[in-house]
């Protein structure tokens, strides 16, 4: 299948903010391009004022990485621009390094499906530093979508109770690669299936299809419009009911099921887009029924999302399928999802010690953890998650640990006893790929099963349990004596 870079040409190189590359010239003309840094990307608070983040877009990030390079074409932009003293910016010293660059880092990342939460570490690299800083905005571009399409598929998947959710964005999308990222990290939350035919034959998602109301509105009337499209397409036949009217759309698709039935075939179902749909759903499923057509499903579409859905039912709908389109592929509800790219440590090259590194603000949430970050999941006999603790891989995870919360000093408790498991796993070693992503059919399986080792006050949407999660003391400590240092410290 084509990685992201085929997608678009060869080398995503330039897909970068501009200041990581005159920061790269920089470190390169100040001799400290041999240097290495460890970068930690993570996300300050949770989607949608939710309970939970399901981490989405490594694979799309290992393409990213494998295909970090600069193509001639690439060079020639950089030579052509010029600094505020209309001189090149960059000199040919550097322009050559880059021709040169390769991304020989290491890369640890959460696989996708994986449920996480805010402060913890999504992904980390370490390595040289002018690749370290020339992956920021590109990752953090690839999995702050996902993550948040992921998280919000999640969540309609959960108030559809089972239900099968199908994606029907691509035409409300932010453009092309909005339209197939979202698709994708859709599937990888939990829905059954997309409308978008190239996300379908890109990664293999079923992809779900009838007909729209233009159809219904080229032809002489609704019942020779199904007609019509039962004649063309009879194993596959959902009719969209509303055009003219709901009931009577319905009373059309029954006329026309008993058409299909006499010629061995069946009535898949309807769809309904508008109007109350709880009130409409609760009369098809009686005509339906009435009709003997009990195996029609009735799908709803217009506008959905998780609250909506729970709200319908609620009130009783009779609805089998949800089509949810714009508030799932735009992520509504939240712009993004607000992940950062933030230094941990720098050492003087391969083999020399790490010096923790700390960013200080006046923004609690805005001070980064230090260190080589790792975070540790602690589950109970019967496989439910009890807290997840971020340490410091530098120093170890003791035997008793005790965690701290990250944004409340005051709150401490002891890690629970437990089978732990650490969340990221090694991607890149020195630049070359180790970790193999599995099928997307098998994230899609993980993240179902990772919700499931959650409490239910975890996934509520409203007012949601706040699941255990806190720095290893020790690295707490550290963090703290970082912070008065850097405070003290002259300007």
């Amino acid at each position: 299948m084509p990685t992201l870079a085929q997608l678009y040409k060869p080398s995503l190189a330039l897909l970068t903010d501009f200041y990581e590359l005159t920061m790269a010239c920089a470190a390169h003309r100040a001799g400290v391009a041999g240097k290495e840094a460890a970068f930690t990307l993570s996300f300050r608070a949770e989607p949608f004022q939710g309970g939970f983040t399901v981490a989405a877009g490594l694979e799309r990030a290992i393409d990213l990485v494998t295909g970090l390079r600069f193509e001639p074409d690439d060079l020639d932009f950089l030579r052509a621009q010029s600094g505020a003293d209309g001189e090149p910016l960059f000199d040919d010293g550097f322009l050559t390094a880059l021709a040169r660059l390769e991304p020989s880092v290491d890369v640890d990342a959460v696989p996708e499906g994986t449920v996480v939460f805010a402060q913890e570490p999504l992904l980390r690299v370490a390595g040289p530093v002018i690749p370290a800083m020339l992956l920021e905005s590109a990752l953090l571009a690839i999995v702050n979508f996902e993550t948040l399409v992921a998280t919000k598929a999640a969540r309609v998947c959960l108030a559809a109770e089972g239900e099968p959710v199908l994606e029907f964005g691509l035409r409300r999308a932010q453009g092309v690669d909005g339209a197939l990222s979202a698709s994708r990290a859709a599937y990888v939350g939990g829905c059954a299936a997309t409308s978008n035919t190239l996300a379908g034959k890109l990664w293999g998602i079923p992809v779900k299809g009838t007909h729209a109301h233009a159809w219904v509105m080229i032809h002489g009337d609704e019942r020779e419009a199904f007609l019509a499209y039962a004649r063309a397409l009879p194993g596959n036949c959902v009719f969209l009911v509303d055009t003219y009217g709901s009931l009577d759309g319905v009373r059309h698709a029954i006329e026309v099921g008993r058409w299909l039935r006499e010629r061995g075939k069946d009535l898949v179902g309807i769809r309904l887009d508008s109007g109350d749909l709880a009130w409409l759903s609760v009369e098809a499923r009686r005509m339906l029924d009435e009709a003997g057509f009990p195996e029609a499903a009735i799908l709803a579409s217009n506008e959905l999302d998780e609250t909506i859905i729970r709200s319908l039912k609620d009130e009783g709908a009779r609805i089998g399928v949800w089509g949810v389109g714009t508030r799932l592929v735009t992520g509504q509800g939240d712009g993004a999802l607000g992940g950062v790219y933030k230094l941990g440590a720098v050492r003087d090259g391969p083999g020399a010690p790490w010096v923790r590194k700390v960013k200080v603000s006046e923004q609690a949430a805005k001070i980064n953890i230090p260190g080589l970050l790792q975070v540790r999941r602690v589950e109970d006999a019967a496989g439910r998650a009890q807290a997840d603790v971020i340490y410091d891989e530098l120093m170890g995870l003791p035997a008793r640990a005790v965690m701290v919360d990250p944004l409340d000093p005051t709150r401490r408790r002891e890690v629970p006893e437990g089978r732990g498991e650490d969340l990221l796993v090694p991607v890149f070693r020195g630049g070359r790929q180790v970790y193999r992503p599995p099928p997307l059919d098998q994230v899609r399986a993980r993240t179902l099963a990772q919700l499931a080792k959650f409490h239910g006050g975890v996934k509520r949407f409203v007012n949601p349990h706040r699941f255990p999660v806190g720095l290893e003391r020790g690295l707490h400590d550290l963090r703290t004596q970082l912070v008065l240092e850097a405070r003290r410290a002259p300007g």
